[in-house]
């Protein structure tokens, strides 16, 4: 009897084990399909039902994070994010989502601690400048000085570019460097440095000679010296 018991309770495991496996197929099958005909929503259901299958270890929660973070649903993301780095808290790729969707919900403060520590682990001059950015959006002009200093400090990341809006048709996309020292004048101006600030918007225009909104700030202080 108890042989009898132990090869049903085998038999009806391995059934289940037979059947999840076919539905986490199936389910693979549909996201790749989705993914291919561009159809998001369809790939989001068929992760969710793969993470379901696969339990709390799935990787696809990853895969989810990233597809909500293409479509800027940033609630979302954040949410599965949370989630994830508990489990991969050092992992640089989730942790730069992580930021920039706290940004993006206009949750400054939250996004400041997550670019200090991206900034700690890759002395990145750019996030550096995001975190000098933040900082300066809360009015922690200090703060934001240090930082900014700081991503002026380190090696360049060449590839990274900054859109700044010039005005409600034209934008610029400015090189990381120009775009350094022309928040520095920013900071420098409410920190009532003018001289400084000149010096620095001065820098920005040399590193990028058609950068508009620094040639403003340039013009600005020239009239207000001449007052």
């Amino acid at each position: 009897m108890k042989n009898l018991l132990y090869i049903l309770t085998f038999i009806v495991t391995t059934t289940v084990i037979a059947q999840s496996e076919n539905s986490i197929t199936l389910e693979k099958q549909k996201l790749k399909q989705a993914l291919s005909y561009g159809d998001d929503m369809v790939a989001a259901t068929a992760m969710y039902a793969i993470i379901n299958l696969e339990g709390p270890q799935s990787t696809y929660k990853d895969s989810l994070a990233y597809l909500y973070f293409r479509e800027r649903n940033y609630s979302s993301c954040f949410l599965v994010l949370n989630d994830v780095l508990k489990n991969k808290p050092t992992n640089l790729d989730l942790l730069k989502m992580q930021a920039v969707s706290l940004e993006s919900l206009g949750a400054f403060g939250k996004a400041i601690e997550v670019y200090k520590t991206l900034l700690t682990k890759t002395e990145d001059n750019y996030f550096a400048y995001k975190l000098a950015g933040l900082q300066y959006a809360l009015n922690k002009f200090e703060e934001a000085y240090t930082s900014i200093k700081k991503a002026d400090q380190l090696p360049d990341n060449t590839a990274v570019k900054i859109t700044f809006q010039v005005n409600k048709n034209y934008s610029q996309d400015i090189n990381l460097k120009a775009s350094i020292a022309y928040l520095q004048g920013v900071i420098e101006l409410n920190l009532k440095k003018d001289n400084n600030a000149k010096l620095s918007f001065e820098r920005a225009v040399k590193l990028f000679p058609d950068f508009v909104l620094a040639k403003g700030k340039l013009e600005s202080l020239n009239t207000k010296e001449k007052q």
